[in-house]
């Protein structure tokens, strides 16, 4: 099967080509598409040098702007499926997620689920290097996300993700609502709401050591309230 490794980018010149040696090592052949959203500190270039190196591994799109997270991802999709990838993954730049549990993700999704994610919170609670204000507002949100929408998922806004290229195709991508952290909740309740098996792989979390992160209230608040409305929307439409 074709495995892709979707990124997005914003900054991340301290992480990128290391993310790069990471993946790349790994046997089970992840192809990588990075989606750099006009990042000013040269993010975008370093990735265009690797390119040279591996023009059939490594791919780019670049924007204009921060467009979103959601967004990102949606572009991703896209090409991912004109280009008949069967597994695509999502994971940060930063290290947060473990490159390594990619070859986890990838066999539940060989084996037995349409969708995967790297859990937190399958396992107990699994985070390290946050401030516990923050793991907090992690954890109890998705907690919140269980009871108000009734997704049997313990790490709701998880952004280490594992889908079958059917899921994709059979999401309306275009109608996806929310750009932020919450467009990772709507993916994974929609991919239910269609019938999906999603499974959960814990892995650790860790926090970053280099860069900067792009959690915002207003990121926060957009999933907040947009969990609300999703038992009210018809998202298998």
């Amino acid at each position: 099967m074709r495995k892709l490794v979707i990124i997005p980018t914003y900054n991340e010149k301290e992480n990128v080509s290391a993310m790069i040696d990471k993946v790349l090592s790994l046997d089970g052949e992840f192809n990588m598409l990075f989606v750099d959203d006009g990042s000013p500190d040269g993010t975008a270039d370093i990735i265009r040098e690797r390119q040279k190196s591996c023009p059939e591994r490594i791919n780019l799109i670049c924007r204009s702007g921060k467009l979103g997270l959601g967004t990102a991802y949606i572009a991703g999709f896209k090409w991912a499926l004109d280009a008949g990838y069967d597994l695509i993954f999502e994971m940060d730049c930063d290290f947060s997620h473990n490159p390594d549990d990619l070859l986890r993700l990838a066999s539940r999704l060989e084996s037995d689920a349409d969708v995967v994610i790297g859990s937190r919170y399958v396992r107990g609670v699994n985070v390290v290097n946050w401030p516990l204000s923050r793991l907090l507002m992690s954890y109890f949100a998705s907690k919140y996300v269980k009871i108000v929408t009734g997704m049997p998922v313990c790490d709701a806004t998880a952004g280490f993700v594992g889908y079958k290229a059917e899921v994709l195709k059979r999401i309306n991508l275009d109608r996806v609502q929310m750009v932020g952290y919450g467009f990772q909740i709507e993916m994974k309740y929609t991919a239910w709401k269609h019938g999906f098996k999603i499974a959960e792989e814990s892995i650790i979390f860790i926090d970053r050591f280099a860069g900067t992160s792009k959690m915002s209230s207003g990121i926060f608040g957009e999933a907040f309230f947009g969990v609300l409305k999703l038992p009210f929307r018809n998202v298998t439409k």
